[in-house]
């Protein structure tokens, strides 16, 4: 019973947005090839005003919690290989989900089949993690619309909409998203790409494990975000203010660092920003960092800091079943490990 009002209280405190904070739009005034300067500074202020929305995961009840990562989707017409992510996800019962950029090919139909999928899963995800409850007129109970439901929270009590519940799929942006006015259509649906997320892992004392997400689509960070990274808005400091401890943190990019081979490209950073991610993720105490952008898989170890590039999940780059998956494992006292998920789809 003393967990449960825990929790409530921190649902409450922490994953409601304060009446007070204003709406902001998270695309504003958008043209083609907008930059990560720009994406950034919109992404912020989204971020900035969103901060308390549903983005704190509980697992401190858990002896693990899972989570999984997928990159370079490049959907188009056929969204195969994404929905066979999103299912295994759900049927596994992951906490959380990331991808790392170039999620779909830049078409307002192909940002239409994604979000299509996106909110099926999420459907089911709702339907799986809360109590459904019918609101409607009796007459239209059969009628298969959002606006008659809700979603209670059996643990809380807290009850919401369709649009509140929090479907934990946490995407970067990639150079492909953000190519013929993409970054208006990703930014639709995933709002902001620069951002946080933290999962409990103990309440007492109180824990956070860390995931950090950045906008390296352009293969630069840009002056603005070096310069909030260096104010420290992604280190967490409002919880460690309040006595929170951060144990793991997770750090994921669209632009990979390190050439998996002579035959792929290497890092496209400026030498200087480079040195500063490296310097970075050793300062967060970062455990894995994880890209995408390069279609290989590549594993190293540098610094103290674990690298993962995935390879692409696309059918398109890789037409054949494959590992294009990573699942992670964190255990209740923090040990860490992962392995490749297989994908079996293949367009009929």
């Amino acid at each position: 019973m003393k967990k449960n009002i825990v929790l409530f209280t921190l649902q409450c405190l922490l994953l409601v947005t304060l009446a007070s904070c204003e709406k902001v739009s998270p695309i504003g005034v958008l043209v083609s090839g907008t930059g990560v300067e720009d994406r950034v500074k919109m992404s912020n202020e989204y971020f900035f005003h969103h901060k308390l929305e549903a983005k704190l995961h509980m697992a401190y009840d858990q002896d693990e919690y899972t989570f999984l990562v997928g990159a370079d989707s490049h959907v188009t017409h056929d969204v195969g290989r994404m929905r066979e992510m999103l299912e295994n996800s759900l049927n596994y019962g992951d906490l959380l989900m990331a991808h790392l950029g170039d999620i779909a090919d830049t078409k307002a139909e192909y940002y239409i089949n994604l979000e299509d999928a996106i909110l099926d899963y999420k459907r089911q995800y709702a339907e799986k993690h809360y109590k459904k409850e019918y609101i409607g007129p009796d007459s239209l109970e059969d009628v298969a619309t959002d606006d008659y439901f809700v979603y209670r929270d059996t643990v809380s009590g807290m009850v919401l909409t369709f649009d509140n519940v929090d479907y934990p799929f946490y995407p970067v942006v990639g150079n492909h998203d953000i190519t013929h006015n993409g970054w208006a259509l990703w930014s639709n649906i995933f709002h902001s790409s620069f951002y946080d997320v933290f999962v409990v892992v103990n309440i007492d004392p109180f824990e956070l494990d860390h995931f950090i997400f950045l906008d390296t689509a352009n293969g630069t960070l840009g002056q603005e975000q070096v310069k909030l990274i260096n104010e420290g808005v992604l280190d967490g400091k409002q919880y460690e203010e309040l006595g929170y401890r951060f144990r793991n943190t997770f750090v994921f990019s669209h632009t990979n660092i390190f050439r998996p081979s002579s035959l792929q490209f290497a890092s496209t950073f400026p030498r200087e920003e480079t040195f500063f991610l490296l310097n970075q993720f050793k300062k967060w105490n970062a455990n894995i960092v994880f890209m995408g952008h390069v279609h290989k898989w590549d594993e190293q170890t540098v610094g103290g800091v674990h690298y993962l590039t995935l390879d692409s999940m696309c059918e398109a780059n890789n037409p054949e079943p494959g590992d294009y998956l990573v699942r992670v494992h964190v255990k209740k006292d923090g040990t860490i490990t992962w392995e490749r998920v297989h994908m079996d789809y293949c367009q009929p």
